[in-house]
Order: C-alpha cells, then sequence, then structure tokens
C-alpha cells in the first residue's frame, strides 16, 4: 500500500486538504506581484531630448509643442516618427521654433538629459536612471535577469526542498523575498535594483513551486487536475490586482515595496501549514508523518487502521533499499533521452514547444504598455483571459486529449497574433483583442504543457526531462523582453514574432503521440517505442497465399 492509498483512505481532497491547500495557493498571488511588476517598475513613457534653451527643474513634456517637435528632433526613417534621442543644432529661439527664422542646418547632437510625459506613470526606474536611447537595453536586461534568476532559483531551491524538506525551503526563500524585495525599492542605483530582482526572482520559485509541490502531495489522483489548475488561477489574480496596486501607488519605489509586503502575512504559516508527509516517509521519519495523517484524518472525520501505518513503515524501508541501490547505478541524463532517433524526436519537439510557450506567454504578459489604448485596463485583460483559458482545461484535457488542446490552442494563439499584420493602425482595439485572444490561447497551452510532457517521457528519464524542459522553457522567458522591445519599431512585430512562433510549433507538435489514456513509458526503450509506427508484418496465412497466387499465375 503506496501514500496514494492513504489519501484515498483519508479522503483524497478532505476537509483538511481544502484548508491547506487554499492557504498554500495564495502565495501564487504575490510571486505573480514580483513576475509582472517589471511592467510598471520599469515603463517607458514618452520622452524627448532638454532643449538647451529649458530649465530642467520647471519644464514638463508638454512644454513644446508636438507641432514644434519637427524644428527640434528630426526624423527616424525606421519608424517614421521623431527620432527623440537627437536633437537638431541650432539657436532654439522662440522665432526659429514658431517657424520665423530661417533654418540653419548644423547637424545633430545626442541628448544629454530627458523630459519624460507623466500623464500615465509618475516616474519609474526607466526615468529615474535614463534607461532610454542608447541605455535602453538595460530595462530589457533588468527583467531578463530577474528571469534568469527564476531559472536559478528552480534548480537551488528544488534542491534544498528535497534535502532539507518543503517547509524549510519555503519559509528561507519568503524571507528572502522579502529582504530583496524591499532593497529593489530602496536601491540608489541601476546595479543594486536588477541583482536584488533577480534574487526576487529566484525566491519566486521557491516560494511557489515548493507551496504547489507540498500541495500537489498531499491531494489524490482523481483531483489533481483539479488543484494543479485551479493554483494557477490564482496566479492570475495576482496577475489582475497588480494593476490595482499601480493604479493607486505611482511612485515605483513604493509600488515595488507594496508588492512585496503582503508576504508578511505567510509568516503565520509557520505554524499552520505543515511539512509534506509524503517527504517526511521518504526520509524516514516515520513519526513525524503519521502525526500528520492522524490530524488531518481527524479533521476529515475518518480513522486510519494501524495496519496501514505498519504497511507504509515496510515500504518506506522498501523505498529506501532501492534507493541506495539506484544511488550506486549510472544516473539518467538528458543525453539518455537525445541517444535513440524517435525519442530524441520527441524530446527536441517538446524542447521547442516549452521555449514557445514560455516565451510567447511572458512576452504577452510584458507587452501590454506597447499595444496602446489605456495600459492598466490592457493589463488586467490579459490577466482576466487567463481564468476562461484554465476553465478550457478542467473540462477538456481529459476528454478531447493532451495534444488535441496543446496544438489546437497554439494554433489560434499563432493565427490570431499573426493577423495583427493586417489590422489597420485606426482599429486599435481590434489589435488588443487579437493579442488577448493569443494570450488566452497560450494560456491554455501552457498549462496542458506539463502534464503533455510528463506522460511523454519514460519513468527513468522523467524528472530529468522535466527539469531540461524547465530550463529550455526560462530560456524563452529569459529572451522576452528584448523582442518587446521591437514594439519601438513597429508595434504589431513583437505580435507577429509570437504568432509566427505559436504557429509553427502547434503545426510540428502534431507529429507528437497522444498519451491521454495511454500507459505511461516506464523503460527507455518504451520511450522509444512509443508513438512510434509499428511496421505490420504479414501473417503465415497471407505469406502462403501470396506464393500460391504467384504459382498461379507463372
Amino acid at each position: 500500500m503506496g501514500y496514494d492509498d492513504v489519501i484515498t483512505h483519508m479522503g483524497e481532497f478532505g476537509r483538511y486538504q481544502k484548508r491547506i491547500y487554499l492557504l498554500l495557493c495564495l502565495p501564487a498571488i504575490v510571486c505573480a506581484f514580483h513576475k509582472l511588476a517589471g511592467v510598471f517598475l520599469l515603463a517607458r513613457p514618452e520622452f524627448r531630448c532638454l532643449l538647451p534653451h529649458e530649465d530642467a527643474a520647471s519644464v514638463r513634456f508638454e512644454s513644446l509643442p508636438r507641432e514644434q517637435w519637427t524644428r527640434a528632433y528630426p526624423n527616424d526613417s525606421v519608424t517614421g516618427k521623431s527620432d527623440t534621442c537627437l536633437y537638431y543644432n541650432v539657436d532654439y529661439t522662440g522665432d526659429y521654433l514658431s517657424g520665423n527664422q530661417t533654418w540653419t542646418q548644423n547637424g545633430t547632437l545626442q541628448c544629454s538629459s530627458y523630459v519624460y510625459d507623466q500623464s500615465k506613470y509618475l516616474n519609474s526606474a526607466v526615468t529615474e536612471w535614463d534607461m532610454v536611447c542608447s541605455r535602453s537595453l538595460l530595462s530589457a536586461t533588468s527583467d531578463s535577469l530577474f528571469m534568469v534568476g527564476v531559472l536559478l532559483g528552480s534548480i537551488v531551491f528544488g534542491q534544498m526542498s528535497d534535502k532539507l524538506g518543503r517547509k524549510p525551503t519555503f519559509f528561507a526563500s519568503l524571507v528572502t523575498q522579502l529582504i530583496f524585495g524591499v532593497i529593489a525599492g530602496v536601491a540608489p542605483e541601476y546595479f543594486t535594483y536588477t541583482i536584488s530582482r533577480l534574487i526576487v526572482g529566484a525566491t519566486t520559485s521557491g516560494v511557489f513551486l515548493v507551496a504547489y509541490v507540498i500541495a500537489m502531495e498531499m491531494v489524490g489522483a482523481s483531483y489533481r487536475l483539479f488543484a494543479g489548475v485551479a493554483v494557477q488561477m490564482f496566479f492570475s489574480v495576482g496577475f489582475m490586482l497588480t494593476a490595482g496596486f499601480a493604479y493607486f501607488i505611482h511612485d515605483w519605489r513604493w509600488l515595488q515595496i507594496s508588492l512585496t509586503l503582503p508576504g508578511l502575512l505567510f509568516m503565520c504559516y509557520y505554524w499552520i501549514v505543515p511539512e509534506s508527509a509524503r517527504w517526511l516517509l521518504s526520509k524516514g521519519r516515520n513519526e513525524e508523518a503519521f502525526v500528520i495523517i492522524e490530524k488531518a484524518a481527524k479533521e476529515n472525520r475518518v480513522e486510519i487502521p494501524s495496519v496501514i501505518y505498519e504497511q507504509l513503515i515496510e515500504e518506506a524501508a522498501e523505498k529506501k533499499k532501492k534507493d541506495e541501490l539506484a544511488a550506486t547505478q549510472p544516473s539518467a541524463s538528458v543525453f539518455d533521452l537525445l541517444r535513440f532517433p524517435n525519442l530524441r524526436r520527441k524530446t527536441l519537439l517538446i524542447f521547442f514547444d516549452w521555449f514557445v510557450n514560455s516565451g510567447v506567454y511572458y512576452g504577452l504578459s510584458w507587452n501590454t504598455n506597447n499595444l496602446g489604448g489605456n495600459q492598466l485596463v490592457n493589463f488586467v485583460i490579459s490577466g482576466a483571459v487567463e481564468i476562461p483559458a484554465y476553465v478550457l482545461l478542467l473540462f477538456t484535457l481529459n476528454r478531447w486529449g493532451r495534444r488535441t488542446i496543446l496544438c489546437s490552442t497554439m494554433l489560434v494563439a499563432g493565427v490570431s497574433l499573426l493577423l495583427t499584420i493586417i489590422v489597420p493602425q485606426s482599429m486599435n482595439w481590434l489589435l488588443i483583442a487579437c493579442a488577448m485572444i493569443g494570450k488566452m490561447a497560450i494560456t491554455s497551452s501552457y498549462g496542458t504543457i506539463y502534464i503533455f510532457t510528463a506522460e511523454q517521457f519514460p519513468t527513468v528519464v522523467r524528472n530529468v526531462g522535466l527539469g531540461a524542459s524547465s530550463m529550455v522553457a526560462r530560456v524563452g522567458g529569459i529572451l522576452a523582453p528584448y523582442l518587446n522591445l521591437l514594439g519601438e519599431i513597429w508595434r504589431p512585430l513583437p505580435l507577429v514574432i509570437c504568432g509566427a512562433l505559436s504557429f509553427t510549433a502547434g503545426l510540428l507538435s502534431l507529429l507528437l503521440p497522444e498519451t491521454l489514456n495511454k500507459p505511461m513509458p516506464e523503460t527507455i526503450q518504451d520511450g522509444e517505442n512509443f508513438g512510434k509506427r509499428q511496421v505490420r508484418r504479414p501473417s503465415k496465412e497471407e505469406e502462403l497465399k501470396v506464393m500460391i497466387n504467384g504459382k498461379a499465375s507463372s
């Protein structure tokens, strides 16, 4: 009898599990705050050069009417707009700006100071440290390094949770998140801010993933799909709430601190949320695990027979021997997935799917400022469309199949985003609608790829395969901020690139085998054979019939 059978006896999703599960879903909201905060912390409002005749202390963005921009700033041949990173080297008198003075061409000069439009954002890290023009890559690099932190955190905190326990890892990452979240808010310069955000990014993996693991380890098998999807909905709620903070808090430093401090509420979990009983059993700490099981059974109003505890002890001892034996054997690596042709083909396709899903998801989430219209409304809609995307998974994943959902949602995302090419500039609402349909579809796809990948890889290399897939996904997230910079050249360009990637990945995913109601592969050979077309050999009767027909014809 395994621990899953104990959960079945205790109640797969009883009162105890529901209470702890709800508590563990709430940290996902704060993790969403940090992952999406960059949209507002690094917001790039319209800007222009501070002209020589303007006083930096009193000048405003509106001080120079737009009809006079052509006499101050040269035209950008790529965008067709004024290049506000340069200004003409002329004597800026009132007569010159009003057009009453003859134009004397003396070339252009690089800006040394900038004036920012404060109608939408009071300030941001971009405006404070002038991350525009030749320094515009700095803002994308900051967001990119945040995703590097997410990658590092999944490795470091994943190892910690397996060795030290889920609960200590959760609180270590939570405390670290609080400290460096505040440091990012008071950072005196770019380097301190970026390193602090990188560490915060790492802690989002520790807080979210560890809480997710604890929740999933205490839920019965029949409720895991619901539990896995529902926790993502809490992340979507945090997505939308981030806009609420930005609406009321206009200073970027106070916004960063305000998004960090709600994490203090979860410190009380130390006395409420238990360690994972499954992890305790795996480490031989049986008595501690039994206390937790008894408490859960009491709250669920069931009794666990003593014979079950005895069987669990025997199973734990047996598993320990198997682990010790496995430790003496060569460990599985990602190269095992690339050694055989069919398994290699499936692995590379899955890696590409993860890269595209992560890159497109974060690319669209962080691109709301480039869509035009009300940026806060765009941001809220981008988070809101995730809810129906996850609801779709709850009703279809176990009915229509994993591959069907994965391919169709990526194709829908691809088509809707590619359609932005033909949207007229005057119909900005249609551009936003296409982007949001794409966001909804890629969210469903991203939710499917986790389950689909786990069912594709053989048991002996499943964890290795999932870990490698997750690392490839982080690469997509790391590159996404640079993709969004292309929106300055042409607004739909990031959407078109995301659409092309999604459409290509959707078509290629048709080459993967369906996994719904199929036995999961156990060995490398099972994985190689899974989905491979079997060549049917003729039976002896068919061979005999062919021979007789051949002789008759001769």
